[in-house]
């Protein structure tokens, strides 16, 4: 049984389809359910769960860049939306009409850039060992049983998360707030790992695209000694559009 796979909501679209997409490999063309001027890309694959793997996901992204490329105005929905008819998804989409009449004009000619910054094992380690007070503990720790360093450890930890967290605020203060100034919106996540000092995303204009990557090449070049880049996009502005939550909700 064959069920409505939904990529994005765009208005007023521009053409009835944005080429063939392949899921666990069975491939379907995506073509337009619209209501009003706005309409859902979506195509028709087989109903089932589907499981958020490499592939899938490259292939839920790929269409997603190439309406990108053609919408001014494009919402995404999240990975895995399959609903069992046309006509309920066509529900869902006047449904959330309201939202998306609101979210347009927001997200029009706007991008989403990632960037991560990750610490350098070296550097850490130096900036770590400038605290006396963790000298001292890494010490007493080194010279005690498990069980009579115990108190010691816990003191170790409870240092070492602000010596990170005090590395974080120094790296929003340095890099994600000069970058904010170019930037429409700004948000910081959580960091996914001990040494990731930054997970952040940026939505922009697209024609600020260009000013915003030598800005994040000026910073890469200062802190280069010190930390990792990671630099992605441009996406859809998924950071800044909680659609998956609505959708769920609605139906």
């Amino acid at each position: 049984m064959d069920g409505t796979y939904v990529f994005c909501a765009v208005k007023k679209p521009v053409q009835p389809s944005f080429g063939d997409v392949e899921f666990d490999g069975v491939s379907g063309s995506t073509y337009m359910i619209t209501h009003g001027d706005m309409a859902f890309v979506a195509a028709r694959v087989p109903q089932k769960i589907y499981h958020p793997t490499k592939d899938n996901l490259m292939a839920h992204q790929s269409i997603l860049s190439s309406v990108m490329e053609k919408q001014e105005e494009m919402i995404p929905v999240s990975f895995g939306n399959v609903f069992k008819t046309d006509e309920d998804a066509k529900v869902i989409l006047k449904k959330l009409e309201p939202q998306f009449t609101e979210l347009f004009p927001e997200i029009r000619n706007k991008i989403e850039l990632g960037l991560k910054v990750i610490g350098k094992q070296e550097w850490l380690e130096e900036e770590i060992h400038k605290d006396p007070a963790i000298v001292r503990l890494k010490e007493a720790v080194s010279k005690k049983s498990k069980e009579a360093g115990y108190y010691d450890r816990m003191k170790l930890g409870e240092l070492t998360q602000k010596f990170f967290t005090d590395k974080r605020r120094q790296i929003e203060e340095e890099i994600l707030m000069p970058l904010q100034k170019l930037a429409t919106a700004a948000k910081a996540n959580e960091p996914i790992s001990e040494k990731m000092l930054l997970n952040s995303a940026f939505l922009l204009d697209k024609e600020k695209e260009s000013q915003f990557d030598e800005a994040v090449n000026e910073l890469h070049d200062k802190w280069e000694e010190k930390v990792d880049f990671k630099y992605s996009g441009p996406w859809p502005a998924y950071n800044f559009i909680n659609i998956r939550l609505q959708v769920e909700k609605t139906s």
